[in-house]
Formats: C-alpha cells, structure tokens, sequence
C-alpha cells in the first residue's frame, strides 16, 4: 500500500508542475492566468505566448501524463496486490489532478486536456488517434478549441465502448468508468467555456490568413 501512496502522490506532483506559468514567466516575464483566458494550459499559452512556446507547453503537458501513467506507476517498494492497469489508470488520473489544481500555484492550473492525453497514449495510441480524429474535426468546422476538446474528451468512454462491443478491442470495465469519471471532469474544468459558447463570445482560431 506504501507503493501506491507514493506512486499517487509523486504522480500529483509530476503533474503539478505548472509548465504554462514557468515558461510564461521564463520568457516573457509574466503569469499566464493574468492574460487571455487566465487558464495555465497550452491553448492559452499558444494565444498569449506563441506557436512556438505554446506547442512546447502543450508537449511537457503530455510528457506528464506519459511519466505518470508508465513510469511512476512502475515504481515498488515491495509486493503490490493490485492490476497493474489499475495502477497506471491512478497514477495518469493523479497527474491530471496535479494539472488542473496544481499545488505549486495556489491549485490554479490547465484544465487537464494535454495531461489526460498523455495518458491516454500510455494507455490505448488507437483510441487517442481516435478521440484525436474527432477533436481536429470538430476544430475545423467550429473554430474553438474549448469545444473541440469538450467533444473528444466525451467521445472516449463512447469509442473504447464502441470498440470493445463490435471489434473485440481489449478494455477494462474500469477502464470505461474511469473514461466516464475523465470526461465529466474535463467538461467540467471548460465550465466557463460552455457559458462563453452559449453566449457566443468564446474565442475562436484562425485557420487561414485574412485577405489584405
């Protein structure tokens, strides 16, 4: 039991790390939360700092849940009579926690998105290119990244279902009420999106240069 105390708690603190906020002050003297949407994640960062430095927040943020789920739930201090599935689905959810209310910056942090994929790719790559699918589509026919990623994070519980019912995909039933528990939360963290799409004030991407 002392092993999966640790591996929960170093996983809360791997995904604590407040990648957004670290660069955001790095490279341009500021926090993050105190401009655009004030989310410490990667899209904001994208917005507030650049391609550049929000595609590098948006990888660590990934990078995160990817140590989490297949490292730090590999470490023991003795036996542990527990599935490992079990183990890594704690450790990558522990991790999301850490992103979302991150302990280093008085628990405001990204809002879970980038860290749940990480460990989603430890987990099931098909179902992430999947999900992945499903979020580009929704991106370029609504333009918003907040909806885009509300979608996918629903479609997952639905397409790890859909494949272990019809193409003999190999899920957990734990698995599928953990996807559930992910879902609501990142639907839960886009809270203040979900009022700005109703009341159609929320920001949209440009996919292509105005004309001059």
């Amino acid at each position: 039991m002392g092993s999966l105390i640790f591996i929960i708690f170093l996983s809360y603190l791997v995904g604590s790390i407040p990648t957004a906020i670290i660069l955001s002050k790095m490279f341009r003297g500021i926090d993050i939360r105190d401009y655009g949407s004030g989310n410490a994640g990667g899209t904001n960062a994208m917005r507030v700092l650049g391609w550049k430095i929000g595609s590098t927040v948006m990888m660590i943020d990934v990078f995160k849940g990817v140590v989490a789920t297949l490292f730090i739930s590999a470490i023991r201090f003795g036996p542990l009579s527990i599935n490992p599935e079990i183990v890594q689905i704690l450790a990558g959810v522990s991790a999301i926690f850490g992103h979302i209310w991150t302990v280093f910056a008085g628990f405001r942090g990204g809002k879970g998105v980038g860290t749940g994929a990480g460990m989603l790719i430890s987990l099931y790559p098909t179902v992430l290119l999947i999900c992945l699918a499903i979020f580009i589509f929704m991106l370029l026919i609504f333009r918003m990244v907040s909806l885009a990623s509300m979608t996918a994070a629903v479609s997952l519980p639905i397409v790890l279902f859909l494949l272990s019912t019809f193409c003999n995909y190999q899920v957990s039933e734990l698995l599928l009420y953990f996807s559930i528990f992910i879902a609501i939360l990142i639907v839960f963290t886009h809270r203040n999106n979900i009022q700005r799409i109703l009341k159609g004030t929320e920001n949209k991407i440009k996919l292509k240069k105005s004309a001059a």
